[in-house]
């Protein structure tokens, strides 16, 4: 039986987009999922999901969310929205993981277009991304020699973005490299992030661009073949010269300053996908060992069996009623919101990660194979530990937000 927050503590919106989601997950996500175990390794990209997935989401109206109603789009009530987001994550993620993150991007870059792109730009993007199911967006922060750690407490010239921007004859001219990008390898659209200002600090100098796929200079140079999550495309991308209108510029030097709206409901779709991947790993090893039998009796008969069954299900309901908590204080602006968003990240990513072992080891060797499926779950569970920043740089993140005074700098000159 599919666990679910309680329903009396649900809008009619929420309920509505939960179920919308379920249906979609089970009608054509989890089906998809089971007939083709294979297809996740095919190592030509662009044939691993069918467009028809995308087209019954786009028809879901899944797509949609964050989008400005002017354009056609879903916006959810703002004082639940973090709330809502992470109900239809969970649901996604039970169908898989990748696919999951693929919609997410989608939602997350939307909302912070709503929140910091010029009106021409909204007006220019929004109908496009709507009008076609597989235009995909990404948002391009991480490099080479800097990802989460960049975000530790420190704010020096030496933590600054290699991927640089300059301004001349109306035009922003980008050189640098982006990488272990969602949605980097298939997206029509980039919000590219890059250093205006070498003099000063990461969160003064840094500055976002919207930037088009097909603007010269911008080259995908490949995607990055991951162990799980393998329906979203990382990719990795160079940009040589690529000119980008002066017009294009979203944020000039405080881009990470304003882009929270990006970064909190981030932690909190990464633990609520994470949610669902534990779900249906449960799911599945639930009825598995009400069905399988082994020593002349159906495995949850066997203590052992039933004690780790029951540990699964404490963890999903902590994680559960955790993410809740976290989502709530994104939507109330809660003084302590970043703390609980990375809380939350590292809570879900370590006990999902524990549940998916268990549901492996609970299959005994059928665990191990392919068409069973169950080895999927521990692959996406893995992935999640260091998506949208690691557990160590996270757990550090918490330590400075808890006592800024004593805290470690963690970087800088020696």
């Amino acid at each position: 039986m599919t666990m679910t927050m309680d329903q009396q503590e649900l809008s009619t919106e929420q309920r509505l987009m939960q179920q919308t989601t379920r249906d979609y997950v089970d009608r054509i996500v989890i089906p998809f999922i089971r007939a083709n175990r294979e297809r996740e390794w095919l190592f030509d990209p662009d044939k691993r999901l069918p467009k028809e997935i995308l087209e019954e989401a786009d028809a879901a109206g899944l797509r949609w969310l964050g989008v400005p109603v002017q354009y056609g789009g879903v916006e959810l009530d703002p004082g639940t929205e973090a709330q809502t987001f992470a109900l239809i994550a969970t649901e996604l993620g039970r169908g898989d993981a990748g696919l999951a993150d693929k919609l997410a991007q989608g939602w997350k870059v939307s909302v912070l277009l709503r929140h910091v792109a010029p009106e021409h730009l909204q007006a220019r993007w929004f109908p496009r991304y709507m009008a076609d199911p597989s235009f995909l967006m990404a948002h391009c922060l991480t490099e080479p020699k800097g990802a989460s750690d960049r975000w530790l407490p420190y704010n020096v010239p030496e933590a600054n973005m290699d991927t640089r921007a300059t301004l001349a004859d109306g035009q922003w001219t980008i050189n640098g490299r982006k990488q272990y990008i969602s949605n980097g390898y298939d997206a029509s659209l980039y919000v590219v992030y890059a250093n205006t200002n070498t003099a000063v600090g990461m969160l003064q100098g840094t500055s976002s661009f919207l930037v088009p796929r097909d603007t010269p200079g911008l080259t995908v140079t490949r995607c990055n073949e991951t162990i799980g999550g393998r329906y979203m495309n990382n990719g990795e991308i160079v940009f040589e010269d690529c000119r980008v209108a002066e017009d294009h510029l979203l944020v000039r030097d405080d881009a990470l300053g304003k882009a929270g709206v990006y970064f909190r409901p981030g932690k909190i779709l990464q633990a609520a996908k994470n949610l669902g991947t534990g779900i249906a790993a449960f799911e599945d090893t639930a009825t598995f060992v009400q069905q399988h039998v082994q020593g002349g009796r159906i495995l949850i008969k066997h203590q052992a069996v039933a004690v780790r069954l029951a540990q699964m299900a404490i963890k999903l309901d902590a994680v559960r009623a955790f993410v809740r908590h976290a989502a709530r204080a994104v939507d109330h602006n809660a003084a302590d919101a970043d703390k609980l968003c990375n809380m939350v990240k590292v809570f879900a990513s370590e006990e999902v990660f524990e549940v998916c072992k268990q549901a492996l080891e609970l299959h005994g060797g059928h665990g191990a194979m392919l068409d069973v499926g169950i080895e999927k779950y521990f692959r996406d569970a893995s992935v999640y530990l260091h998506m949208d920043a690691t557990v160590d740089v996270s757990a550090f993140k918490i330590v400075k937000a808890m006592f800024p005074d004593t805290a470690g700098v963690y970087a800088g000159p020696e």
